[in-house]
């Protein structure tokens, strides 16, 4: 209850609370505060104080009040009355106020004496905030804007200010167990469509109207996405009043500080960390909105644990740190004071989900912000390109990109590499780019542009500085201790004033607070990679597993022995917290790898033997393994591409894009196709699988597959068993998919079934196609119960499944509630007249479908009728194909009704129907009223010459009509001549098709008469007529006039040798004509190469078959 009453006062307290994105729903009351006498005097004490008697009173407090100024009786008893029925507390505030001071000054002095008197939290709070206040922020503003220029980023649309947060359901899979990089390049920094925007200044506001502020809010990000940097910027605009100004006060802490406490109670790390603040208990009372920032919980050296820590209550109760930790984010301890905790997604998961209110989410970079990043801070002598095209041609590099910190790295070093003049090749691998960036940090001093001084003359103190650094990196990884006091500095031999020199500050940076001094690696992949090299020079000495510090262990003697072992903790570790460096081990055994190196470490000299050994050894391990290609297997393949052994991964590539996997797919194929799946933007965006897999495969690539953008998995010959392992896969949390397409497989209802259970809970699948299964009247009811809960598929296809009028009447009732669904494809599907009559009431009332194929399912007349009933109504379907259904001149008649008063459809298919010379001519009259059609098809339907006059004649006053299809009706010359004519006037059409019309000659030469005039007219098709030379010589002609016409169809026209020539001759004055095609004209082979090479050369943008 106490909890529920502070919350209504900070609602109250609030003047606005966000409702959705930028929606404002004002809470304020509707009574108008009682304004006091414009120019009392006796209103200067309450004047002053206004804001903080509003903000911190308390119903206790107020009645506190009331019952001393009744004693010195400054209120009568109807005063009392009049205030309490006031309304809201506010609002009797107000008419306190009001009352007390229309009476002499006695009643504003009594008031001042009570408030001034009293040693309760809420009266500090109204005398003291507003000095408080103003110093805390100062003190903040200090202590922060020195890190202003670190965190900024110049480039306006990458600075913090223009970028969101995302709010997240959670915690997934992959955040939970998987290496920070992993994470990246599994989902290439991709955002999860569905998730929401949040903007920093709305971090603490409720999402509704009717919802709580959130106590606990988690922000999750890998390492050096800029969890701090956001920190920091939400503390500056806060302290400048820029954002949450309700919030009293901000309390930021990190976790590195908490690292150097044992014991303390939560009043006196308030203290330690801000002395200014004399009362800590003011400023964590239950009156005063505060929010605490716990930054870096990756960084912290203890693990909590939520189930067997002590409980405390008490802010004075000195309790372990770990402990005190748990119970604030528990609300045992400052129950009533936000908590804002920022982590790595993997340690996050440690807090129980039932704790936190709001998980949001730090996006990285997007290839497009990897653009604006180099060509705001590359622009000179082109750098920005030539990285960007490096980055390009080595997927892996660009990948790590997505980190903003990252990106900082890799461009400084390429944009060094290539200012050094030493035509040294660009790295191609991470390896090889840290170690640039090493040696780039140790001639910091030289001046760019110029020849570095010569590895061997560096100071000896760089390589000792290198070689302890990176026995505090290894050690530090497999303690998992990522940050480092002065005192582990000392004990691993660094020197604290060499951290201060270029090498030392460009890879260590050094935190500073008021609590403690930190260090730690520029970025958790740069402290692997130091880590890797260490490893790597004391291997070939050790003799003790270097996996423990102590001597203690077994014998471990030579390179490979430490190698394999190396492998053996990294498989072993099931977060993969071992896997990036390993990929750096790999990759030191590259010469280009060694070479930037080469006088900062003492890496020896390797005569390639050490490499192949371990290509060999790599390759091992891809064929062994469990049945299922986990992430560590994954990594293998990473550690290959940073061998520069890449063989077998440019063959699975080369494969996956030629669709020819088939037969292919071993296990280690298998790893190879999960890598590029996590490198590739191709390969992920469409994954062509077709006609590759089995039931096995399925199984062994089934984590991997998670991450594809467009998953085609046609021509498998998958039955339900697989049906019921994609089910699993679209029902994962991890789950990016979002098109795929099982046509042409053996899917029955079993298999819907599993289907639709992943649908119930998927939320990035927009397109599914399951053309040519068997999923039958069964299969598509447990598919359509799915459809009525799903949010986000837009598209289906269920073409030639066998639905029939059952399956038909489950899909209508999902058009009766679906509102997402904007395509839907039942081709082929026997649904009858009685199938479609449904789908057609249905659409009386669904306003979102806009595409819908009912071709093939003998609707006949009563099923066209029905649905022209609908389309009287319905104007938002665009879309309309009913190809092959016998619909007569009786269905016509009413569809063309129907179409006088439709406004939206924009495309009808009737191709292959009879509806004859007069239902033709009732479409044509329907022309002249309708202002939405824009394709027509009419192709196969027996229209003759008279019907194409009443259509030519609509085609003079239709002003929409793009496309009209008459291909296979016997309209003859005058059915083209009506045609010709009405080309002269019109100015909309854009694509006429007349293949196999009957028209010969004088069609050709009245076609070619109007393409003279016509200046709209961008493609004809004239195939399988018999235009003949003279008809071609017309066309010729017109093609040395005609500026519009870009794709033109001859083909099978009789035209002979000459003919063909008179249209490429003409093709010297044209230089629109794109596509021609001569074929079947008698041309003969050498012919057509004569043809075919003029043509070329008057038109070498011109296509030609011939």
């Amino acid at each position: 209850m106490e909890r529920e009453a502070h919350y209504d006062s900070i609602m109250d307290r609030s003047k606005r609370i966000m409702w959705q994105d930028d929606c404002y729903v004002d809470l304020q009351s509707t009574s108008c505060p009682v304004s006091s006498q414009a120019g009392t005097e006796d209103l200067g004490w309450i004047q002053k104080h206004q804001d903080q008697l509003q903000r911190f009173i308390t119903a206790s407090f107020l009645e506190g009040m009331l019952t001393h100024l009744r004693k010195v009786d400054v209120l009568s008893s109807a005063d009392e009355t009049k205030i309490k029925e006031a309304g809201r507390l506010q609002d009797q505030l107000n008419m306190l106020t009001t009352i007390v001071t229309g009476k002499d000054t006695q009643g504003s002095d009594a008031l001042q004496g009570f408030i001034e008197s009293s040693d309760s939290q809420v009266a500090q709070l109204i005398i003291n905030h507003d000095s408080m206040g103003k110093e805390h922020k100062e003190v903040l503003l200090r202590r922060y804007e020195q890190y202003r220029d670190r965190d900024s980023v110049s480039c306006p649309k990458l600075n913090i200010f223009s970028r969101t947060l995302l709010l997240v359901d959670g915690l997934s899979d992959i955040q939970q167990k998987e290496h920070d990089l992993m994470q990246v390049g599994a989902t290439r920094g991709r955002k999860r469509n569905h998730l929401r925007q949040l903007g920093l200044t709305k971090l603490l506001e409720p999402l509704t109207r009717v919802s709580l502020p959130p106590r606990v809010s988690l922000t999750l990000g890998v390492a050096g996405i800029g969890k701090t940097t956001w920190v920091r910027h939400f503390i500056r605009q806060w302290s400048q009043g820029a954002i949450c100004t309700d919030v009293s006060y901000v309390l930021p802490f990190t976790f590195c500080e908490l690292n150097s406490l044992e014991k303390v109670s939560v009043e006196r790390l308030v203290k330690m960390a801000f002395p200014h603040l004399t009362d800590p208990s003011l400023v964590l009372s239950s009156s005063c909105r505060t929010l605490l920032i716990l930054d870096g919980l990756d960084e912290f050296r203890c693990t909590l644990n939520f189930s067997d820590a002590a409980p405390c209550s008490d802010p004075k109760k000195e309790v372990a740190i770990d402990d005190l930790v748990t119970n604030i984010i528990r609300g045992n301890l400052l129950p009533y004071v936000a908590v804002w905790v920022t982590s790595r997604p993997g340690v996050a998961s440690l807090i129980p989900g039932g704790l936190v209110d709001r998980v949001t989410e730090i996006p990285g970079f997007s290839p497009k912000d990897i653009q604006l990043f180099l060509n705001h801070h590359f622009s000179e002598r082109d750098f920005a390109s030539k990285i960007w095209a490096h980055l390009e041609s080595h997927k892996i590099l660009m990948v790590m990109c997505y980190i903003p910190c990252i990106c900082w790295i890799v461009a400084d070093t390429l944009m060094y590499i290539m200012q050094s003049e030493t035509q040294e090749s660009l790295p191609r691998t991470c390896t090889e780019l840290y170690a640039h960036f090493c040696s780039m940090k140790a001639e910091v001093g030289e001046p760019r542009g110029r020849e570095p001084v010569k590895m061997e003359q560096l100071h000896g103190s760089n390589r000792k500085l290198l070689g302890n650094l990176g026995r505090l990196a290894f050690y530090g990884l497999l303690k998992r201790k990522y940050t480092f006091s002065e005192q582990d500095l000392r004990a691993y031999g660094i020197d604290l004033l060499l951290t201060q020199c270029s090498l030392g500050a460009g890879v260590l940076v050094r935190e500073e607070s008021a609590i403690y001094t930190t260090y730690r690696f520029t970025h958790l992949s740069l402290l692997e990679f130091l880590a890797a090299t260490f490893y790597h020079i004391s291997s070939k000495r050790a003799i003790f597993d270097l996996f423990s510090e102590s001597t203690m262990s077994w014998p471990k003697i030579g390179f490979q022995n430490h190698f394999r072992s190396a492998f053996q903790h990294s498989q072993q570790a099931e977060d993969g917290h071992l896997d990036v460096f390993v990929r750096f081990l790999t990759g030191l055994l590259c010469p280009m790898a060694q070479k930037p190196l080469a006088g900062l470490l003492a890496l020896g000299r390797d005569d390639g033997n050490q490499k192949a050994w371990a290509a060999g050894f790599l390759q091992g391990l891809l064929v062994s393994g469990g049945t299922v290609v986990s992430l560590r297997a994954v990594n293998l393949a990473y550690c290959l591409q940073e061998l520069q052994h890449t063989e077998l991964l440019r063959s699975v590539e080369e494969d996956l894009q030629l669709g020819s996997l088939a037969g292919k797919l071993t296990r280690a194929h298998c790893v190879v196709l999960g890598y590029l799946l996590h490198v590739s933007p191709e390969c992920s965006e469409q994954t062509n699988l077709t006609g590759s897999l089995n039931y096995t495969t399925v199984k062994c690539l089934l984590p991997q597959l998670l991450y594809c953008n467009y998953l085609r998995l046609e021509n498998n010959h998958f039955k339900d068993d697989v049906m019921e392992l994609l089910g699993s896969l679209l029902s994962a949390k991890d789950c990016h998919i979002q098109k795929i397409s099982l046509a042409e497989n053996a899917i029955s209802n079993k298999g819907s079934k599993a289907l639709s259970r992943a649908l119930l809970v998927n939320r990035t699948l927009t397109s599914l196609n399951l053309r040519n299964n068997n999923i039958g009247s069964k299969g598509a009811k447990f598919l359509a119960e799915a459809l009525k809960m799903n949010q986000v598929l837009v598209s289906i296809n269920f073409q030639n499944n066998a639905i029939e009028e059952e399956g038909a009447q489950a899909l209508a009732e999902v058009l009766h509630c679906n509102r997402k669904l904007v395509s839907l494809n039942i081709r082929k599907n026997k649904i009858g007249a009685g199938g479609v009559k449904r789908i057609a009431e249905a659409l009386k009332t669904n306003r979102t479908l806009t595409k819908l194929i009912l071709c093939s399912n003998q609707l006949g007349d009563k099923g066209a009728i029905a649905l022209a009933e609908a389309l009287t109504v319905n104007h938002t379907l665009l879309s309309l194909q009913l190809q092959s259904n016998s619909i007569s001149n009786r269905g016509m008649t009413a569809l063309t009704k129907a179409l006088r008063l439709n406004r939206g459809l924009v495309s009808l298919n009737l191709r292959e129907n009879s509806i004859g010379v007069e239902g033709a001519k009732n479409m044509a009259h329907a022309l002249h009223e309708n202002n939405s059609l824009q394709d027509l098809d009419l192709q196969w339907n027996f229209i003759k010459s008279s019907a194409t006059k009443a259509l030519a004649h609509a085609l003079l006053s239709n002003a929409t009509m793009q496309l009209l299809d008459l291909q296979e009706n016997a309209i003859g010359n005058e059915g083209v001549i009506f045609l010709a004519e009405a080309l002269k006037t019109n100015v909309s059409l854009r694509t006429l098709c007349l293949q196999g019309v009957s028209s010969s000659t004088s069609g050709a030469i009245a076609m070619a008469e109007a393409l003279m005039t016509n200046q709209t007219l961008q493609t004809l098709d004239l195939r399988g007529n018999t235009v003949g030379m003279e008809g071609a010589k017309a066309l010729a002609n017109a093609l040395k006039i005609n500026r519009s016409l870009k794709s033109l169809n001859l083909q099978e026209n009789s035209l002979g040798m000459d003919g063909a020539i008179f249209i490429a001759t003409a093709l010297k004055g044209n230089h629109q004509l794109t596509y021609i095609n001569l074929q079947g004209n008698g041309i003969g082979e050498s012919g057509a190469k004569v043809i075919s090479d003029a043509i070329r050369a008057d038109a070498p943008g011109c296509v030609v078959d011939i």
